[in-house]
């Protein structure tokens, strides 16, 4: 049993946490001191790239279980 495997994987689930985390700090960053029309218009950016960003984190995180890959085609 090749022990190194869950340990690259526990490593990578790590990663993909930090990014989920990066990916909404800068959303938030993105509207912090933002009012009125501008923030409305940025809003809509912000989200649809927070969406972008948090849809490649959960692919590659479903790519990771036993498994994920079947129940990703259904997504």
């Amino acid at each position: 049993m090749n022990i190194s495997a869950p340990r690259r994987d526990e490593s990578r689930l790590n990663e993909l946490d930090e990014r989920t985390h990066r990916a909404w700090k800068a959303y938030r960053d993105s509207l912090r001191d933002l009012s009125g029309r501008d923030y409305d218009e940025a809003e809509h950016r912000s989200w649809a790239r927070l969406q972008r960003k948090l849809a490649q984190v959960e692919d590659e995180r479903m790519a990771l279980t036993p498994g994920g890959g079947a129940d990703n085609a259904t997504r």
